[in-house]
């Protein structure tokens, strides 16, 4: 559903700024989500593809939501394309917790590994079907857990065999340039060399929305997006250095 919603971005330039490297950009802006985007949901489907019976499950955990949700919480923004490097790769943990994933997105650059601790006292089996990265992990009690390379970058939909209400998201970013908005909406990305790439904005339920951004050296750029609102006319939005 929401993967047919269409990004509107507005692209401001601004007069002057330099970075501390002259050749090197800032991107800053505001991320405005304009209406719920994220329906509480039993992710039932999975379960019932992989042909596995979850059981009842409580009603206060029926539902995918972590305490002190909002939507900017599911938001990530992050730089692809030529002459981007790839980041150094990390070693990142997603604990199983109160029948929980936490957190609920993981962002980590191609290369990395992912752990995934089981702190419960019951059984837990984590697995993917995602293109980025498929596995199962199999069957494992609390004190144990398995780790997972991800050398694709991409979206890694991860859930539970045994609790349907489990899931999270691992964002695999192709570069470097990657950032998350503040509880007010608010990002910044600095030193990124001049260069034509994608700005891309993903949301956990809404997807990705792409544009081009043509940066030039010692430049300075506030995009704002706004989620969800129809945009007129189907032009790429070009970020330009501003004439002085």
């Amino acid at each position: 559903m929401y993967r047919s919603l269409v990004l509107s971005i507005l692209v401001v330039c601004s007069g002057i700024g330099v970075t501390s490297a002259a050749n090197h950009a800032v991107i800053t802006g505001h991320v405005v989500i304009t209406e719920v985007l994220t329906r509480k949901r039993v992710t039932l489907p999975v379960y019932q593809l992989r042909g596995v019976s979850t059981g009842p499950q409580p009603a206060e955990n029926r539902h995918n939501d972590p305490p002190g949700f909002d939507e900017l919480s599911r938001v990530v923004i992050y730089l692809q394309g030529p002459g981007l490097d790839r980041g150094v790769p990390v070693r990142a943990t997603l604990t199983q917790k109160s029948l929980r994933f936490h957190p609920e997105i993981a962002v980590v650059p191609v290369g990395s590994t992912v752990s995934f601790p089981n702190e419960d006292p019951i059984f837990h089996n984590v697995f993917s079907l995602s293109t980025a990265k498929t596995f199962d992990l199999g069957y494992y009690p609390k004190g144990q857990t398995r780790v997972v390379r991800f050398d694709r970058p991409g979206v890694v939909q991860v859930y539970c065999h045994i609790h349907a209400d489990m899931s999270a998201a691992i964002l695999v970013v192709p570069s470097s340039w990657w950032t998350r908005p503040t509880a007010d909406g608010s990002f910044s990305m600095k030193g990124i060399p001049p260069g034509s790439y994608e700005l891309v904005a993903w949301h956990r339920s809404a997807g990705f929305f792409r544009r081009r951004v043509i940066i030039s050296g010692g430049q300075r750029l506030r995009v704002n997006f706004i989620i969800p609102v129809e945009e007129p006319g189907s032009g790429e939005a070009v970020a330009l250095r501003s004439r002085q």
